[in-house]
Formats: structure tokens, sequence, C-alpha cells
């Protein structure tokens, strides 16, 4: 008699946390369980997104300083009269084509660029 009472007992544990882990699964694989699911992953991959360009952001900004420091550039912002700076190509151009008379042969390779 015990014996079967525990077996009839047994039975219906197993039954009931089989019953439970399924209903779980499914709740798992509703329609708008998928949908938060896929709202926290999208919201997860933002947050290591922004994480990211804010790594890259101050590699930049370290990179950048070094590069300064290398070509002897530095800018302090409380003396405007201290900063020095290099010309851009343009103006470069633009000084040494108003010390030449002529106008220098200007050819245009199209597979230059390529």
């Amino acid at each position: 008699m015990f014996r079967r009472a525990f077996w009839f007992t047994a039975g219906a544990a197993a039954g009931v946390w089989a019953t439970t882990k399924v209903n779980r699964q499914l709740k798992k694989l509703t329609p708008e369980s998928l949908a938060a699911q896929a709202a926290d992953k999208a919201v997860e991959a933002g947050h290591r997104l922004k994480d990211f360009a804010l790594d890259v952001k101050a590699g930049m900004t370290q990179r950048e300083d070094e590069l300064n420091d290398a070509l002897g550039l530095h800018q302090d912002p409380d003396r405007p009269d201290n900063v020095t700076a290099l010309p851009g190509p343009r103006r470069l151009r633009a000084i040494q084509n108003t010390k030449t008379t002529h106008r220098p042969n200007l050819s245009y390779d199209r597979n230059e660029d390529h």
C-alpha cells in the first residue's frame, strides 16, 4: 500500500514539475515575450555600441594629443597667441602661387584617384 502511494505521489510530482516547465517555455514563446526579449537585446546592443563609440572617441583624442606633441603643436585655450598650427594644403598652394609669376602646368590624371 505504501509502495503504491509513494509511486503515485512521485508520478504526480513529476507531472506537476513537467507541466510547470512546459508552461514556462510556452510563455517565453508568446509574441509579447519575444518582442520584449528583442527589445531588451536591442537596448543592450545600443549600450554596447555607445560604449564602443566612446572608446573610439577617447582613442582618437589620445592619438591626436600624441601627434600634436610629436609635431610640436600645443594649444593652450587660455593663451590664444600661443597656438601654433600648420597651414592647410590649400593655404600653402595660395602662398606659393602668389610668389610665382607663371601658373604651373596642372594636369589631371583620372587614374590618380583610384
